[in-house]
């Protein structure tokens, strides 16, 4: 917490801008605090005024592909606060209570990002994920696990039948015309840890069960002491692909989000 997760998302969606002509989604899944400023972050610094998409709205599937309609970049999916988010702190009505809400935010869920991708948006922000001891317990990770597999990296017509349902066939043919490639789609998981120093969440070990077991890259963000001096560092602790260094990155929070330090 504090440690600057928010405006990286932020920076990382808006930089679609520059790199894919336009920006990505932020999903806000806080469920205990407030939301996570995104809407101040992303104005101050990047002057980009973020559309509110209404978690309690029914998606306009009737013209769903009409030119004039304007996609929302954010959706902070969960508008009461102050819940818990594992099922051990919950008893069953409880837990009964977040699955009805979450069934009932699935479309919605599914029309925010399938609407973005058609349109040309390739990074997803996923942000407001609480620590789990179990993360085979939180309500979060288990509706995170979903939109992976069940929106992100599933086909676009797929997706369409899931959004439409019993009107599919009146929509089949815009549903061919407007498609996307699923592997150019990136997702940017925000997850808060018990751990602040980012010495102990280096030494954190993965569980199997982890959400972040499966993560092409893990990028901690902790603070660092230094004499008698506390910073922030920034560690990739796994990445596939290209090489990266070992080194810890000091940064700072500028006006203009996080700042690599000399």
């Amino acid at each position: 917490t504090g440690i600057g997760k928010t405006q990286l998302g932020v920076q990382y969606a808006h930089t679609g801008v520059r790199q894919e002509g336009r920006a990505g989604v932020i999903y806000d899944m806080t469920a205990r605090g407030d939301a996570q400023s995104h809407s101040e972050y992303a104005q101050r610094m990047c002057d980009w005024t973020l559309r509110h998409a209404d978690p309690a709205a029914e998606p306009p599937l009737a013209d769903f592909y009409s030119p004039k309609r304007v996609d929302a970049d954010y959706l902070h999916v969960f508008r009461r606060h102050g819940r818990r988010v594992t099922r051990g702190d919950m008893d069953w009505e409880q837990w009964r209570a977040w699955q009805s809400e979450i069934n009932a935010r699935l479309a919605t869920t599914i029309a925010f990002f399938y609407g973005n991708f058609v349109a040309g948006a390739q990074r997803v922000v996923i942000d407001g994920i609480e620590p789990a001891d179990r993360p085979g317990e939180s309500i979060q990770l288990e509706l995170v696990d979903y939109i992976y597999h069940q929106v992100l990296r599933k086909d676009p017509e797929w997706v369409a039948r899931d959004l439409f349902r019993q009107h599919y066939r009146s929509h089949a043919d815009d549903v061919a015309r407007h498609t996307y490639a699923t592997e150019r789609i990136g997702c940017l998981l925000l997850y808060t840890s018990h751990e602040t120093m980012l010495e102990d969440l280096i030494s954190r070990p993965i569980d199997q069960g982890d959400a972040l077991a499966n993560a092409n890259t893990l990028i901690y963000m902790g603070k660092v002491r230094d004499g008698a001096r506390i910073g922030r560092g920034l560690y990739i602790a796994k990445h596939r692909g290209s090489a990266c260094s070992d080194e810890i990155v000091p940064y700072a929070i500028g006006q203009h989000g996080l700042e690599v330090l000399d």
